[in-house]
């Protein structure tokens, strides 16, 4: 299977995120589009945009990049209690027709303000319920008329949508991609993701995983394609390895004095936060350049490990991850605009044709 590589938009009114030193233009319509574009020219199949509470609508942003680009897939982030499946099932096959087939979901299971949207279900067990309920919903309602389901969480009697999405050969409906390390979110993924998405932990924890999420698939009674897995990560990428660990260096001493809230994950106690966050006690660098020291000055998500090196490095490291079955790879670093073209143009290429 050919590899995606997206990058990603982090959709907020507030400059300075992970260190990314634009001071204007954040949140507006002209700055996500020149980002989106500049992707687009530079190599990217689309990027992942980001959501939470207080932050621009996702959704919305996705639409307006989708009009305004040609290639561009927007990889939109969405909440089961932000959404229901029947409203999102309905925006996103209009967006998917209207794109000619462009549109990617990120289902995210993770708590944000959830009192500011009303909702209520906080226990993560039942997160994790309805969020399979979500997307086994969402599924039937892209694919099947009159659609009647009762479940736990969500309820729909004759509900049919118009018009569907927009298919193209064996693709019915928008790829459902999906994260989490808990035993509860990876049974989620086994049994309704397309894509399992991964940060980035060393290549024997990402192998382990895959090998556990096959298992679960197959116990788990899948009824579609097999799960397909992704690796969302920081590259920092330099001409030379010399000049690349020098930045990604002085990078972490600006982080270490820094606020550590625009570097941080949504959730230190999510289970794959804790494993990025264990994994410093491991060695500053595993593998053959996953820098873990960002994850020690209060970086999150994904930027708690960093992918260091020269191109050849870089892209050695992720053929690594793509040779255990990794096949989707949502990249970044910050300055995002100048990186979306540098990373682009130095390493796409590189994992495009892996052949030396």
């Amino acid at each position: 299977m050919s590899p995606k590589f997206l990058w990603y938009i982090p959709n907020t009114v507030e400059p300075g995120h992970r260190g990314d030193d634009t001071s204007t233009g954040w949140g507006s319509v002209e700055y996500s589009t020149d980002l989106a574009l500049t992707a687009e020219a530079h190599g990217w199949s689309g990027a992942l945009l980001g959501t939470g509470w207080g932050r621009p609508d996702t959704f919305t942003v996705a639409t307006a990049l989708a009009a305004r680009t040609t290639t561009f897939e927007p990889l939109i982030a969405v909440r089961p209690g932000y959404w229901q499946p029947a409203h999102l099932a309905g925006a996103a096959a209009t967006l998917d027709q209207l794109s000619r087939g462009r549109v990617l979901f990120n289902i995210v299971s993770g708590p944000d303000s959830l009192g500011a949207y009303g909702d209520t279900l906080v226990d993560p067990a039942r997160r994790y319920a309805r969020t399979r309920e979500f997307m086994h919903l969402l599924r039937r309602l892209w694919t099947e008329e009159d659609v009647t389901f009762g479940g736990e969480y969500f309820q729909v009697s004759g509900s049919t949508v118009a018009p569907r999405p927009y298919g193209t050969g064996a693709r019915a409906h928008p790829t459902l991609y999906f994260g989490g390390a808990s035993p509860a979110a990876e049974r989620v993924s086994a049994a309704e993701a397309d894509v399992q998405l991964f940060w980035g932990e060393p290549l024997d924890g990402v192998a382990e995983r895959i090998d556990r999420l096959k298992t679960l698939s197959e116990r788990t009674d899948r009824r579609h394609a097999p799960l397909e897995f992704g690796l969302r990560i920081t590259t920092l990428v330099r001409d030379t390895a010399e000049e690349a660990w020098r930045a990604a260096e002085e990078k972490v001493a600006e982080l270490a004095a820094a606020d550590p809230a625009a570097w941080a994950a949504n959730s230190t106690t999510a289970v794959g936060q804790q494993r990025l966050s264990g994994l410093a006690a491991r060695g500053e660098v595993l593998d053959s350049c996953l820098y873990t020291a960002p994850g020690r000055f209060g970086a999150g998500g994904a930027a708690t490990t960093w992918l260091v090196g020269s191109p050849a490095d870089v892209a050695t490291a992720l053929e690594n991850y793509r040779k255990l079955g990794v096949t989707h790879f949502i990249l970044s670093d910050t300055p995002y605009k100048p990186e979306i073209s540098r990373i682009g143009d130095q390493l796409l290429p590189l994992l495009r044709d892996p052949s030396p």
